[in-house]
């Protein structure tokens, strides 16, 4: 959900800190939130990811009004952590966070770093860091995330009306694809065929119409007389969308019902014969199918606005002073 996304935000950067500074760091203090500090060297620290990705990727000409501002942003979500674990401990939570789910936490994004725990363990180690205060920073945030829970998301209730409303909205999301499967008996033309050849081949192929429908098999037929590429298989084309073949065989197969057999369809390449096996997916989904998917879109919503008003209100109300 998006609001856990802005928790974990800047985790992978508190666990993946090894990258060394450009520089020294002359440490001070940069802002002051109630009674805790950030200090210049732990927000270079966390920044030196960003800029360096900056540095690299970004071709424009304001770099530098663009690495101010993502500092800015980094800086207002570090404050916000630092909030946010204050109001989890005012609150008093017992919540318990087991030393398997922060593992499993790590273990996870070293996974995604395609990063072995020994590298990682060397890395920290390099740093003058420790394994013990990776998991104790991870620890804070399960923690925080679970105070946002029990803050926000059980606050927060959507309606059938809100469901009904926005499937009303956004119909067309919910329009299943229409495809169909066909069989086809094609008889190509050869290049600037005259007016004698179109009419052979074309009479060749309405005999094979004829046959068809007195009830020989089609698929016998495809494979003895059919010059398209799935001949083999009986004229088996598979399922297909609107838009994917030839505009006058479409406009057969998708206008025929299931079983029936078309009549001689002429195009460029040549005389086409068709059957349509099966189709599915045309008309609009119901709402109970996707009831639970609509529920969980509108939630996230609501999670996301919620989560910017609790966090501005416990801003207004916190000592925040920034001294960068």
């Amino acid at each position: 959900m998006k609001f856990y996304k802005k928790i974990f935000l800047i985790l992978l950067a508190v666990i993946l800190l090894s990258a060394p500074l450009r520089t020294e760091v002359v440490d001070r203090i940069i802002a002051v939130v109630n009674d805790e500090i950030i200090t210049l060297y732990e927000f270079s620290a966390a920044f030196e990811p960003y800029r360096k990705n900056i540095e690299s990727t970004y071709k424009g000409n304001n770099k530098e009004a663009v690495i101010k501002q993502t500092g800015d942003e980094l800086l207002q979500r570090l404050i916000d952590n630092i909030l946010i674990e204050q109001e989890a401990k005012k609150a008093g939570i017992g919540i318990i966070v087991k030393d398997e789910e922060v593992m499993i936490v790590i273990q996870d994004m070293l996974s995604k770093q395609k990063l072995s725990m020994q590298d990682f363990l060397k890395s920290l180690a390099r740093e003058g860091n420790s394994i013990e205060s990776v998991k104790k920073d991870i620890r804070g945030q399960m923690m925080r995330a679970r105070l946002l829970r029990r803050e926000i998301k059980s606050k927060i209730v959507v309606t059938d009306e809100e469901i009904g409303e926005y499937y009303n909205k956004n119909r067309q999301e919910y329009e299943g694809k229409e495809t169909v499967r066909i069989k086809q008996i094609l008889l190509l033309l050869p290049p600037n065929a005259d007016k004698t050849i179109k009419a052979k081949v074309k009479n060749e192929a309405l005999q094979l119409q004829k046959r068809v429908m007195n009830g020989e098999s089609f698929d016998l037929l495809a494979v003895k007389y059919s010059q398209g590429q799935e001949a083999a298989q009986g004229g088996d084309v598979g399922f297909i969308g609107r838009g994917t073949i030839i505009p006058e065989v479409e406009e057969a197969a998708f206008s025929l019902p299931v079983g029936q057999v078309s009549e001689v369809i002429e195009s460029g390449v040549g005389f086409h014969i068709i059957q349509v096996v099966d189709k599915k997916g045309a008309g609009l989904k119901p709402i109970a199918a996707v009831r639970d998917e609509i529920k969980t879109k509108i939630e996230d919503e609501k999670l996301d606005k919620k989560f910017d008003e609790w966090i501005a209100s416990v801003r207004e109300k916190s000592h925040i002073e920034i001294k960068k």
